[in-house]
This record gives C-alpha cells, sequence and structure tokens, in this order.
C-alpha cells in the first residue's frame, strides 16, 4: 500500500483563526471560554462556551459564500483554504478527479436551521422559507462546497459520528490514498454548535459545566471536580497526499499519518462503556494498522472533555493498553480550545503534528488535583509543555453513539 503524508494544514478555532496563532496560544497554555455573545444566554444552565474571536468572514471569502454558507460551511471553507495554500500544490498540475474532499461535522447546519424555525414560527407558521435552507443545513455542504471552490472532482463525502467524525473523515481519506484512489485529500472537520438549541440540549443532559463565574477555568480534564465540557467552534483541515507524489514535487512533509482505527461501544446511547473497552480496541488497532508498538508513541492527546464518566473511562483504556510506560505523555488540550464535537479531531490532529515537528508536549491546563479514580502511571503534562522528541503521537476521540475513533502520526 502507498504512504500517505501531510502536506498542508488549516486551523480556525477559539485560540487563533489560522494555525499559527491557535498553536503559540496552545503552547502558552490559554483558555478560549468566555461569556457565550453570539446569543442572550441569560436564562441557561450553561452561559459560556468557546467563541472565535474576531471572525470576519469578508475577508475571507466572497460574499456569495457567506450568503449561501452556514458557519460550519464557513469554518470549513476558511480552514481548507490556509491547508491547501499551505501545501504549494500547483493543483492545476493534476487531474481534478485525483483530487478527493472527505469532510466532517457532526452537526452540520445548527445554526440556519435554528434561525429558519424562529423565523417561520414568528410570521405565524406562513410557509416562506429561503431556497438555501436545505443547502446551508446539510453537513455534506461543507465538503461540497469545498470541491466547487477548488473544482476537485474526485471522491467527495462528508462523515457523521459525533465527536469521532473527525477522525473518520481523516482515516477515511488515508485510506482511500494508500489504496492508490486518489493523490491527494483535503480532509479535516467543522462545528459551529454554539447556538440556542444546541446549548440548551447538552445542558439538559447535564454534560456541560456550569462554572458560569469563572469559564476560563471550567474545562479540567481529569480533575476531581470537573462538571462537563465546555463547547467549543471551529475547524481543522489537513492536506493528505501520496507519499511519493510528494517527494516528486518537494513539497514540505509535516508528518506521515501510520495508521487508524475506529470501533463501537455497543454500551450506551451517550455514555462511554466504563472500562472504555471500545476505546481500548480502538487504540490497539491504530497501533497494528501503523505496524507500532506501544512503546513507540511518545504522546497521546487525549478525548478527555472533563465529564465524570468519560476521563475515567478513556484514562481505564490508556493504562490498560500501556501500564506504566515512562515516555508516553498525555496531554487533555480541550482543557484550552474547549470540545468541537465533530471538529475536536481535526484540531487536535494539528496540534498531534505541531507536537512532532516543533518537538514539544503541549500542556493540560485548570487540572490541579487528579481524580483518584484516574490509575497513577498516566503521566499527565500540566500547566506547561515539555520540550522532548516526538516519534510518534496518538490522537483519541470518542463520540455519541458509542463511535471511537483514532488515527496515529508519526514522524518522516
Amino acid at each position: 500500500m502507498k504512504r500517505v503524508v501531510v502536506t498542508g494544514m488549516g486551523a480556525i478555532t477559539p485560540l487563533g483563526n489560522n494555525v499559527k496563532d491557535f498553536w503559540q496560544n496552545v503552547l502558552k497554555g490559554k483558555s478560549g471560554a468566555a461569556s457565550i455573545t453570539r446569543f442572550d444566554a441569560a436564562k441557561f444552565r450553561t452561559r459560556f462556551a468557546c467563541q472565535l474571536q474576531d471572525y470576519k468572514p469578508e475577508l475571507l471569502l466572497d460574499r456569495n459564500e457567506i450568503k449561501r454558507s452556514d458557519l460550519f460551511t464557513q469554518y470549513a471553507l476558511i480552514a481548507a483554504g490556509e491547508a491547501i495554500n499551505d501545501s504549494g500544490f500547483d493543483f492545476s498540475k493534476l487531474s481534478p478527479f485525483d483530487v478527493g474532499v472527505i469532510w466532517g461535522s457532526g452537526q452540520g447546519g445548527m445554526d440556519t436551521f435554528e434561525q429558519q424555525v424562529k423565523e417561520y414560527t414568528l410570521s405565524g407558521y406562513e410557509p416562506r422559507f429561503s431556497p438555501f435552507f436545505v443547502p446551508k443545513l446539510i453537513a455534506n455542504m461543507a465538503s461540497g462546497m469545498i470541491s466547487l471552490k477548488y473544482g476537485y472532482m474526485g471522491i467527495n463525502y462528508t462523515t457523521v459520528s459525533a465527536c469521532a467524525t473527525s477522525n473518520t473523515a481523516i482515516m477515511d481519506a488515508f485510506n482511500y490514498i494508500r489504496w492508490g484512489k486518489a493523490k491527494i485529500f483535503i480532509t479535516g472537520g467543522s462545528e459551529a454548535p454554539i447556538t440556542e438549541a444546541s446549548v440548551g440540549g447538552f445542558s439538559a443532559m447535564k454534560a456541560m459545566s456550569v462554572r458560569n463565574e469563572d469559564p476560563a477555568t471550567a474545562a479540567r480534564p481529569f480533575d476531581k471536580s470537573r462538571d462537563g465540557f465546555v463547547m467549543g467552534e471551529g475547524a481543522g483541515a489537513l492536506v493528505l497526499e501520496e507519499y511519493e507524489h510528494a517527494v516528486a514535487r518537494g513539497a514540505h512533509i509535516y508528518a506521515e499519518i501510520a495508521g487508524a482505527a475506529m470501533t463501537a461501544d455497543a454500551y450506551h446511547m451517550t455514555a462511554t462503556h466504563p472500562e472504555g473497552l471500545g476505546a481500548l480496541q480502538a487504540m490497539r488497532s491504530a497501533l497494528e494498522d501503523a505496524s507500532l508498538n506501544k512503546e513507540d508513541i511518545d504522546y497521546l492527546n487525549t478525548h478527555a472533555t472533563s465529564t465524570p464518566v468519560g476521563d475515567i473511562s478513556e484514562a481505564r483504556a490508556i493504562h490498560t493498553l500501556y501500564g506504566s510506560q515512562p515516555n508516553l505523555f498525555i496531554s487533555a488540550t480541550k482543557s484550552m480550545t474547549g470540545h468541537l464535537l465533530g471538529a475536536a479531531g481535526a484540531i487536535e490532529a494539528v496540534i498531534c503534528i505541531k507536537s512532532i515537528t516543533d518537538s514539544v508536549i503541549v500542556p493540560t491546563i485548570n487540572t490541579s488535583e487528579i481524580d483518584e479514580e484516574v490509575p497513577s502511571s498516566l503521566q499527565i503534562v500540566l500547566k506547561e509543555p515539555i520540550e522532548m522528541n516526538v516519534n510518534a503521537a496518538m490522537s483519541n476521540t470518542f463520540g455519541f453513539g458509542g463511535h471511537n475513533g483514532i488515527v496515529v502520526f508519526k514522524k518522516i
């Protein structure tokens, strides 16, 4: 099979609207959490989130793209555009059928749906709908709009597997290239979930933190006092390329995708398996797919969203697999970015890759007293980054429905 490498990256996140700014703020251990400004959240149980800052789509997209796109698609276009430019490839030199787009979004156009339903209700239920309502709503429009913008005519679709969505998309793109079905893929994920119904729905499940007085310290993975996740928004994008094609054109190669795997918990609609059995098997399968031993992994970016049940089940799965492995370091970056749901794996892929290229492991913030149920063998990097050689990194993502998606990156 073909080898697959990363030759371009893009990001728009609560910590920065491009990869450079995002990465610098992650290294500094900044929090993106603040009071919600997109709508009046005064009556909501949770009144804060990790929103994008200084978002000015008119500087990056044309007027028609903005008019015809929900926020999640706008974020996808912006992150994908940065990754495509970063790749330095002249796509006119390749058949458009050799370039594919596999994107991910867990919710799709939630903002569009809410706004249209509000207008319908306020009008006295007059059936006057925008012709852009359905196109803006459907989740596959992100991959569709990327292909429309750039003329890519290869394999094109959108994945949905809740919070494992982006890793599903990355895995699929990785597999198509190594099977020889395409030369290049644009892949990643985007999410724009900070809406009244979305925040209200997750709040009703008591899945989100209610530390409204101090949002910046609310996301505290593995901490004894954690009380739920902090919602985030944004997008991450990768350009994946067949290795020999990348070398032949003199591309800058960031890292190689070594392996990937998915499993299902088959346990509960929203709760992870208490012993993390599905997560454990997904990690084992990803290592096998990568032809790596567990000892080869230097850094593990955990899913760890700060939920009471989820953090413990993941910690148990990691301990079962690794035991006391002295060179494995762990961090939970949602403590800074918030939980981007379907886009989480995409921005965390960027973090894993930058950890490899810059020889550094980023910190977990806000965690001061680790829960006694977290095995003491786990080496969680707290407060400050650690400079060390990172040859291989693993990214964990788990979603409602029992979806587990793992991607392994390694130094080229």
